[in-house]
């Protein structure tokens, strides 16, 4: 390692809290500035993991109010109801392929070319999109119902492809489905609970013999900052989304992919 294990735990919290929720893609960054740290490897990648558990933190946190709305109006609320139905929806799809895909994507799409490439193509994604998207139709994101949330859960699928963004892809796509920007996020953001709460528990589980007994402390420390700035940033973007659309973040993807390639060749 070039920088001490603190130094490196705390890098990366900050680092997974601002891009997890940004269509720039966290896993993306992480492997490069863990490729620039010089840490890799098993116990690299457990650290990588276990630090979403302080984004998906932030997601509930964030939303408390809402999520607890609707647990409590399932049986009772038919909008509630249709939230979490198509949250439901929209994670199928991301599980089969993710199931399938695994290994494959494990093997050959954790580097830094292919996350520049991703990077890129996830521009022109971002720039086409906001060019050509449909009028909006849904202004809530517990309008967005099951058809919708099928496709947006297909548009999640691309995010296995490190350096795309998942929450680029389903930004995205719910753009492409007529959701509105701010509820397109928002959903996302409700996306992302059990999307990402599910593959850090399958992939701590795969990784769980490079746990070492004495990361334990920075692992908590890394996963409390990745919590903060996490929070942090999803405040950021609501209010962004709210009056701006996502070109910045595109050329933003362009400049980094761009300036990864150049640097490996």
């Amino acid at each position: 390692m070039i920088l001490p294990l603190p130094v490196i735990a705390i890098l990366l919290g900050v680092v997974e809290g601002i891009t997890e929720f940004l269509p720039i893609s966290s896993t993306g960054h992480l492997i490069l500035v863990q490729r620039l740290c010089g840490f890799t490897g098993a116990r690299a990648e457990v650290f990588a993991i276990f630090i979403q558990v302080g984004a998906v933190a932030a997601v509930v946190v964030e939303f408390r109010a809402k999520l607890v709305e609707t647990t409590r109006g399932l049986f009772a609320s038919t909008g509630e109801r249709t939230l979490a139905t198509s949250v439901a929806v929209a994670f199928v799809p991301a599980v089969v392929v993710g199931l399938l895909t695994h290994h494959w994507i494990s093997e050959h799409l954790f580097g830094p070319v292919t996350v520049a490439a991703a990077l890129v193509v996830g521009a022109v994604a971002i720039l086409a999109v906001e060019r050509w998207k449909p009028a909006p139709a849904i202004d809530r994101a517990d309008r967005v119902g099951p058809a919708r949330a099928a496709m947006i859960g297909l548009a999640q699928c691309v995010s296995l492809w490190p350096g795309f963004s998942r929450s680029a892809a389903t930004i995205l796509g719910g753009l492409l489905c007529g959701v509105e920007r701010k509820a397109a996020t928002e959903f996302s953001f409700f996306l992302a609970i059990p999307t990402l709460g599910s593959a850090t528990v399958y992939d701590l589980y795969k990784q769980r013999g490079a746990l070492i007994p004495g990361d334990l402390l920075w692992l908590v420390v890394s996963t409390a900052v990745s919590f903060v700035v996490a929070w942090a940033s999803i405040r950021w973007l609501l209010r962004f989304v709210a009056t701006h659309d996502l070109r910045p973040f595109a050329w933003y993807r362009i400049a980094l992919g761009a300036l990864v390639l150049l640097a490996m060749r």
